[in-house]
């Protein structure tokens, strides 16, 4: 794959220094937009100001709208967060011809190449080779130069055996926050607690009871109090979530209606689980998405294509989607998420392979 530098916009062109400032509407009352907002993308945006210059706005997602503050900041909002009396842009153009711009074509590959977004041709398959020197060249890069890398992880994950994979992961500092849902945790909780997961042993062989050993699980952290009481008490001696806590990397369980339990560290509520997740998303700079159809649209949809740095301007934001079906992958970027790399095969290949290639780019690094 090449590498991608940001062209931004020309804004000496005659259109676009002609462009008004953008219409804007006032919120009538709290989470209730004007008619004919401006909904966001994830694609990089420029809004002109009454100086004729053109600015970003902070923390960019899809779904958003556009709201300037009294200094006169423009912000990406969900339409929940809109507070009665708050400044909202309106118009549909993303042209710049009504003074707001979405420049999707600004990345450009080394060998020429041009598109919407780095991989936003590539083709979702089983029989794409994987390039996991390239993924593991990524995650180096991003630790060494203070990245931003989350992690969103389904409980296949734990299931098919790749636990230590994350925990070795999380340990050796490629993992800046954990996203995933209540069963990521309870069965990586069951399997250091009681030795099982879904009451099967690592050889996937059924024990008796064992229906009854993740709710053992979640019992012993609900009289810990914690996932943390649980760690520090003793509990809890390995895993993915004790390393999160004796590593001190954040984590957001999102629940469902489905939940046993739950444990008492996770958002029942979806809005606040949202919220949660959104601190973590406006600071990411790579995602790692694994077997989670729920948490990887979810965090997807949150995701800006790209970020700011201090030193390199615009880039892009790689986001790795790994899970055993395509339909997860495209259904995925079909939502928005164009950056997105599918990456078709399952949980336990997948971290055991790249675990050996991050070891092998260390090294030759």
């Amino acid at each position: 794959m090449s590498t991608l530098r940001y062209t931004p916009p020309d804004f000496t062109t005659p259109a676009l220094r002609a462009a008004p400032v953008p219409r804007t509407a006032v919120a009538e009352r709290d989470g209730v937009l004007p008619d004919h907002f401006f909904a966001t993308t994830n694609l990089p945006t420029y809004i002109k100001g009454a100086d004729g210059e053109w600015s970003m706005p902070r923390e960019p997602r899809m779904d958003g709208v556009l709201v300037r503050d009294v200094s006169g900041t423009w912000w990406v909002r969900e339409g929940r967060r809109v507070k009665r009396g708050d400044e909202i842009v309106v118009g549909s153009a993303e042209d710049g011809s009504e003074g707001v711009l979405v420049h999707a074509s600004g990345f450009r590959g080394d060998d020429g190449a041009q598109g919407d977004f780095h991989f936003m041709s590539s083709q979702v398959s089983r029989e794409k080779p994987i390039d996991y020197k390239l993924i593991a060249r990524m995650l180096v890069e991003e630790k060494r130069r203070g990245g931003y890398t989350l992690w969103v992880t389904g409980p296949a994950l734990v299931h098919s055996r790749a636990r230590d994979n994350l925990v070795w992961f999380i340990r050796n500092g490629y993992v800046q926050a954990l996203l995933a849902g209540n069963a990521v945790a309870v069965h990586d909780i069951e399997a250091a607690v009681v030795g099982t997961t879904l009451g099967m042993t690592s050889e996937g062989l059924p024990t008796e009871n064992g229906h009854a050993a993740h709710m053992r699980a979640i019992n012993a952290v609900r009289r810990a109090g914690s996932i943390a009481g649980a760690v520090k008490d003793g509990v809890i001696t390995s895993g993915i979530m004790h390393a999160c806590v004796v590593e001190d990397v954040p984590f957001v369980l999102g629940g469902s209606i489905r939940d046993d339990g739950p444990l008492p560290d996770v958002y029942t509520d979806a809005i606040a689980a949202q919220d949660a997740t959104r601190a973590h998303t406006i600071k990411a700079t790579m995602a790692v998405m694994i077997a989670t159809a729920l948490h990887s649209i979810a965090v997807g949809n949150m995701l800006p294509a790209y970020y700011e740095d201090a030193q390199r301007g615009i880039c892009e934001l790689p986001t790795i989607c790994v899970d055993a079906s395509e339909f997860l992958v495209s259904k995925l970027k079909d939502r928005g998420t164009h950056q997105a790399v599918g990456v078709v095969t399952n949980a336990q290949d997948f971290m055991s392979i790249l675990k050996a290639a991050v070891e092998r780019e260390v090294l030759e690094g």
